[in-house]
């Protein structure tokens, strides 16, 4: 594949202009600066998988130094050291974040990478210990907690970056700056639909050595071993599916929709899992007003193979549709067999797309299967723009280019919990297969 504009390119002229006007939205303002050369102290809250999965981006980030790492399991304690000393840190390890933050005075950031029902109350004591904070969605499972970690925020005027890393993806970026609002190649969007397939697999276990006791697991809240491992599961500790996976998708309809939707209708159920309390299967239809109008959304989570996976969201409009994904192998466009080749070679020529073959193209394609005169219509296109990093790395990098004040945060604490406001009505509706309004009032931070 030719690649039209490199990631230095894109950053420095298409961010510049068109992405520029998507950046002044961002109600948070960067830190104050630092320089770039300065190296930044770091320590994480959670050093479970999603945790290790930050770190390991991290550690290609240069100028940053992790002091301290804080989990209550002694079994990912000794995974994120391990992890960090590979990679010439030599942090100082803690159970309780209460004592990490008291004996680390001289911290800049801590990402917090715990399980949902813990972000408020770690990620607040952060703020206000004067620390700047990344936390991963979702925010809260309660959208006051949510709305309480907005206020922390703005109270203490330090930054808080939340972890939905595809706003800070420069092909989602390009995307939504270049294809659709400069050079509107879908015309008017009117439908939008995602999904996210995950395989079926067993709870998950633990090395017996390592099972936490008791009096510790009751101490910090949880149960049993079984829980503390599948917390997702649980509703007192996480959200389900579509706070685990859907609020990932249902964030880029919002963003890329320029709102939030005005009316959800759900279903679905514990479908598969006998011993699960939330929902393994879900599937929803939104409403959305926008300024060139109405907007109907569907979004599925499911269990199913793992290899029929494709967590991708497509847009479509009345000149072209967009399937756009963290794996670059399930991005697509494709033009409107009325509209006019020459409108999209022009932007072609500019560098923005480029035309492909269904030879080229690596991910299984399901319009092919379902329409049998799909294979008839124009070429399909692709998005110039590579983005050859862990899908976690530009968002922390963000993040960290925040605090030094280069830049301002792609997904600030505000406009992150605007957007989960929709996942926890989607949440609501999922069991009582009813239709639910969602009000200004009832996102607004």
């Amino acid at each position: 594949m030719n690649i039209g504009m490199k990631r230095h390119d894109f950053l420095q002229t298409s961010l510049a202009a068109g992405a520029g006007a998507m950046i002044a939205e961002n109600r948070a303002v960067s830190a104050q600066g630092t320089s770039s050369a300065e190296e930044l102290n770091v320590a994480i809250i959670g050093v479970g998988e999603e945790g290790r999965v930050l770190l390991n981006s991290c550690v290609n980030i240069p100028n940053l130094r992790f002091k301290a790492i804080c989990d209550i399991w002694g079994y990912s304690q000794l995974c994120g050291k391990l992890l960090l000393q590979n990679n010439g840190h030599e942090p100082n390890v803690y159970e309780d974040y209460n004592e990490m933050l008291a004996n680390e005075d001289d911290l800049d950031a801590v990402i917090v990478a715990t399980p949902d029902w813990m972000h408020a109350e770690q990620a607040k004591a952060c703020l206000e210990k004067g620390i700047n904070v990344y936390c991963e969605k979702m925010m809260s499972n309660d959208m006051e907690e949510a709305r309480s970690m907005v206020a922390a925020m703005k109270k203490t005027g330090k930054l808080m970056q939340i972890g939905y890393q595809r706003r800070s993806n420069p092909r989602y970026q390009h995307a939504l700056a270049k294809v659709i609002r400069e050079a509107e190649l879908l015309g008017q969007i009117t439908n939008v639909n995602g999904q996210w397939s995950h395989g079926v697999r067993k709870d998950l276990g633990w090395p017996k050595e390592y099972a936490i006791p008791k009096e510790t697991l009751a101490k910090y809240g949880y149960s049993n071993m079984r829980e503390f491992r599948n917390w997702r599961w649980f509703k007192k500790y996480g959200g389900g599916p579509i706070s685990d996976f859907g609020a990932h998708q249902i964030d880029i309809y919002n963003w890329f929709l320029g709102c939030t939707p005005k009316k959800v209708m759900a279903s679905g159920g514990v479908d598969y899992y006998e011993n699960h309390e939330w929902h393994d299967n879900a599937a929803a239809i939104y409403e959305y007003d926008t300024p060139d109008g109405l907007v109907r959304a569907s979004y599925q989570v499911l269990t199913m193979t793992g290899a029929g996976r494709c967590d991708n969201e497509i847009f479509m409009g009345t000149e072209g549709w967009l399937s756009i994904s963290e794996n670059p192998n399930f991005s697509i466009l494709h033009r409107e067999s009325r509209t006019a080749e020459v409108k999209w070679r022009k932007w072609v020529e500019a560098g923005y797309i480029e035309r492909i073959s269904f030879s080229d193209y690596k991910a299984p394609c399901v319009m092919r299967e379902v329409c049998p005169t799909y294979a008839r219509l124009p070429p399909e296109y692709d998005l110039t723009i590579e983005m050859n990093k862990p899908a976690h790395m530009p968002h922390l990098e963000n993040f960290f280019s925040a605090i030094r004040g280069d830049s301002a945060l792609n997904c600030p604490a505000d406009h992150a919990c605007e957007s989960e406001g929709a996942v926890f009505r989607t949440r609501e509706a999922v069991p009582s297969d009813k239709t639910r309004n969602i009000t200004a009032a009832e996102v607004k931070v």
